[in-house]
């Protein structure tokens, strides 16, 4: 069955950087738009970054435009976070998701989920 395994989250200084990744398995996954979503503790999941299937097209929330970049390898099967220039606001859990061809910013478009990776950031 489909399954999408994030890791690299853990605990940074502020102004630091870290790199997520998410291991895909059980679907075809260069058919496939991705998407890192994050929910803080209170909050409503928001949309992070998303990458067409080819990868020659991605987009970020304002929040992290500049900051952040999104990858992806489809001959690994795998999608990546760069996460650079952390703030304590970026503290979260950040999950991987599959999704339409041409993704969006609207998480009930996605069909596949990971579990999240816990990032925390200290001031």
């Amino acid at each position: 069955q489909a399954q999408l395994v994030e890791s690299g989250g853990g605990l940074v200084q502020t102004g630091g950087s870290l790199r997520l990744t998410c291991s895909a398995s059980g679907f075809a996954f260069r058919d496939y738009g991705m998407a890192w979503f994050r929910q803080a503790p209170g909050k409503e999941r928001e949309f992070v970054s998303a990458i067409r299937w080819s990868g020659d097209s991605t987009s970020y929330a304002d929040s992290v435009k500049g900051r952040f970049t999104i990858s992806r390898d489809n001959a690994k099967n795998a999608l990546y976070l760069q996460m650079n220039s952390l703030k304590p606001e970026d503290t979260a859990i950040y999950s991987c998701a599959a999704g339409p061809f041409y993704p969006t910013r609207i998480p009930s478009n996605y069909q596949y989920w990971g579990q999240g990776t816990q990032v925390t950031v200290s001031v």
